[in-house]
């Protein structure tokens, strides 16, 4: 069996595995109230009057978002992919890895003839794709829920520079989970990838308040998208080269941790 065939059999399964369970389901729903709360903080800023009801919401919708036009809007959705996409995308890479260990199926795995690098491949490309029409999903809904608010602003330029970095950013946040799929493995579980994943949100806070979020890849989205800040210039070439390093790297260790995994 020639290698494509071997990855296409393994993707196969691997999507068979995530259909027969409610994970797409519940990281569609959760991931989908991203847009859902923006648009409700483009309603309150947009309607004074309406806002009243809200109280303390109206005051966070005014501290998050300073006008309620569609490039507010449109931060606020590439923000949000940037902060929560990660944690949304982070699970579903450690569900696709972890959950091998925790039911047990990881020695069954092991013991199959196809190539262990396919195996491992296809569940990055299931996870990669998963996340982006994750991350399509939401531009899409938000697309059309700023349409039925009627946002103002709405430019055609605004909208290619605004789409533009929320592919850059839903790219950067995709890549950069990837990497969490070694600390499933390696952890053989949810367990140790979950406390990775927070260890690695509380650097990037804390290294980009102390200016070195450029040099820090899971700083970069944040950086991009705004949420950290207007310091989305400080990534110049060298970050992304460095960024792209890392992830390549952490995934050869993954291929490598799996074509060893007898032994460890």
């Amino acid at each position: 069996m020639s290698m494509l065939a071997e990855l296409s059999a393994a993707l196969w399964a691997e999507t068979l595995k995530a259909r027969r369970v409610r994970m797409p389901l519940l990281t569609l729903a959760g991931f989908s109230l991203a847009p859902l709360v923006g648009a409700l903080f483009m309603k309150i800023l947009l309607d004074r009057t309406w806002a009243a009801r809200f109280g303390a919401l109206t005051t966070k919708a005014q501290f998050s978002a300073a006008h309620g036009d569609w490039p507010t809007y449109l931060g606020l959705l590439t923000q949000a992919l940037a902060v929560g996409g990660f944690i949304v995308f982070t699970l579903v890479v450690i569900w696709l890895f972890g959950r091998e260990f925790s039911d047990q199926t990881a020695k069954d795995l092991l013991a199959l003839p196809t190539p262990r690098a396919a195996m491992v491949t296809a569940k990055l490309l299931l996870a990669t794709c998963w996340c982006a029409l994750l991350a399509l999903w939401i531009y899409l809904l938000g697309l059309a829920l700023g349409a039925l608010l009627r946002l103002p602003g709405w430019t055609t330029d605004g909208w290619l520079r605004a789409t533009a970095v929320y592919a850059a950013t839903a790219s950067l946040t995709i890549a950069l989970t990837l990497p969490l799929a070694l600390a499933a493995s390696a952890g053989r579980g949810y367990l140790p990838a979950i406390g990775a994943m927070v260890l690695l949100v509380f650097l990037a806070q804390i290294l980009s308040v102390l200016g070195l979020g450029p040099w820090f890849p899971w700083a970069a989205p944040a950086l991009l998208s705004g949420a950290a800040g207007s310091d989305a210039q400080n990534l110049g070439m060298g970050s992304y080269l460095f960024t792209a390093a890392v992830v390549a790297g952490c995934v050869a260790g993954l291929v490598v941790w799996w074509r060893d995994a007898d032994h460890i």
